[in-house]
């Protein structure tokens, strides 16, 4: 809010310099704003205590976007990459998906690491522990398990996220 659309009978004013005024009268606060021929912006609306700044209002609404623009462009995205296994996947087959999850991680994504339970293999979930515990060894140079392993229907999901640098 500015201007006159604020509507407290008494506000904490800071000026044009940064200054604390301080407890002032809305009006006394409009008028030091009228005569620096600047605005009277809301900073903090809390009930006991909004503190107001005298400013120049377009000046601030930019300032508040150049924030978010930079904000958005310094901002990370992390994908999320897919591994799949089985429980007889060989060892070569193995070694070719530890490399891929490797350049994953290396690129700054997490990898969700899928297991899929075929058939009768529902009763050997506690050998898709030790085929993710494996995994996760192969791995833990360059990253860390950010989710365990968890076996969720026919699946075992685990998560790996990349080492902080």
């Amino acid at each position: 809010m500015i201007n006159e659309d604020i509507r407290y009978p008494q506000v904490r004013l800071v000026d044009q310099e940064g200054t604390m005024v301080g407890v002032v009268p809305i009006d006394e606060a409009q008028r030091r704003a009228y005569d620096a021929e600047l605005d009277l912006v809301l900073i903090s609306a809390s009930a006991d205590n909004p503190v107001c700044k005298i400013m120049d209002y377009g000046k601030f609404i930019f300032e508040q976007e150049k924030k978010k623009r930079e904000a958005r462009k310094n901002q990370k995205i992390v994908n999320v990459k897919e591994v799949q296994l089985k429980l007889t996947t060989e060892e070569h087959d193995l070694d070719f998906k530890v490399r891929n999850a490797r350049r994953f991680l290396e690129a700054g994504d997490r990898v969700k690491v899928v297991i899929r339970f075929r058939g009768r293999e529902m009763a050997h979930t506690d050998q898709g522990y030790d085929v993710m515990g494996d995994f996760a060894e192969a791995v833990a140079d360059i990253g860390t398990v950010d989710r365990a392993a968890r076996a969720e229907g026919r699946n075992m999901i685990m998560f790996l996220a990349p080492l902080k640098d």
